[in-house]
């Protein structure tokens, strides 16, 4: 994960990946916990998201909620809203992130913009997190993934339309039975936790002890702590070690640099201690890693 440059303080942490093309801003990646990775740890994007369990069960976060996730259900994420997914113990679960920006959907300034595109960017338009089996809308609202789904496979010609044409029906039905209130700003745990956040994405390799942390949440180290793992479901030092090791996981992906420059790059101090974390987490050496072997 190279560094990026530093933001402004209220341009808070945030996924920097571009999905699709500048003409065609929209994305599916499918993924498996733990088979691809056994967590993805807390982040927010300017995109939005929707993720569409397609086996098993695992566990979602979203905001500050933690939720089961079981095989049918779709979360609608709409842009800048904290999420992320990790395992169940003992379990395996297979799903689809559906990214593409606001703008996939509609660029004039029209009724469509005005009223819902435009809210639902800034945050005004409040959705539904979870849409389950159960629900009445769930056949129709799911065909429409499907749909976006053989578009992108297929791939001829005007699949872009469809893909749009699908997004669009989504929304549409999404919102066709809502009586939606006016989104509520963020709590002020969460934009601690965004503000921290922004700070390890910045630069996960800087220092960062634990009172150096809660200082930035305003908060003493006794409290950070209990209040971090509230909030995230793991420990400080524990996510910190995530997000270095996915660091290094990306650059030994991207880069020719050596495991020894990596680490360094990556945050750890000690190449022998890089090595047996790196070993721990993705079950091979950053060597064989690289090698894909």
């Amino acid at each position: 994960m190279p560094q990026t440059s530093a933001r402004p303080e209220g341009e808070l942490y945030r996924e920097e990946k571009e999905h699709g093309s500048a003409l065609f801003p929209f994305n599916i990646y499918p993924c498996t916990i733990p088979d691809d990775f056994d967590s993805v740890p807390l982040h927010w994007q300017n995109s939005m998201e929707l993720i569409y369990i397609k086996g098993g069960a695992g566990l979602a976060q979203v905001s500050l909620s933690v939720m089961e996730a079981r095989a049918g259900d779709i979360f609608v994420l709409p842009p800048k809203t904290l999420h992320g997914l990790r395992q169940s113990p003992g379990k395996r679960m297979e799903y689809e992130n559906f990214i593409f920006s606001t703008t996939l959907l509609g660029g004039s300034d029209d009724l469509c913009v005005q009223q819902y595109l435009m809210p639902l960017q800034s945050g005004r338009l409040t959705l539904p997190v979870r849409i389950s089996l159960e629900d009445a809308g769930y056949p129709a609202l799911s065909a429409c993934l499907t749909d976006a789904e053989e578009f992108c496979r297929t791939r001829r010609s005007g699949f872009e339309l469809g893909v749009k044409g699908a997004m669009l029906r989504f929304m549409a039905l999404l919102l066709a039975e809502q009586n939606l209130p006016p989104a509520q700003p963020d709590s002020v745990g969460t934009a601690r936790l965004r503000k921290l956040l922004q700070r390890i994405e910045d630069n996960c390799a800087a220092p960062l002890t634990v009172p150096d942390a809660a200082a930035v949440c305003g908060c003493s180290a006794s409290h950070f702590m209990r209040w971090f793992r509230k909030m995230t479901g793991t420990t400080f030092g524990a996510y910190l070690n995530e997000r270095r090791l996915a660091a290094a996981a990306e650059l030994l992906r991207t880069t020719d640099d050596t495991v020894l420059s990596i680490a360094e790059q990556a945050g750890f101090e000690n190449l022998s201690n890089f090595n047996r974390r790196f070993k721990a987490r993705y079950g091979m050496t950053p060597r064989q890693y690289r090698s894909g072997t």
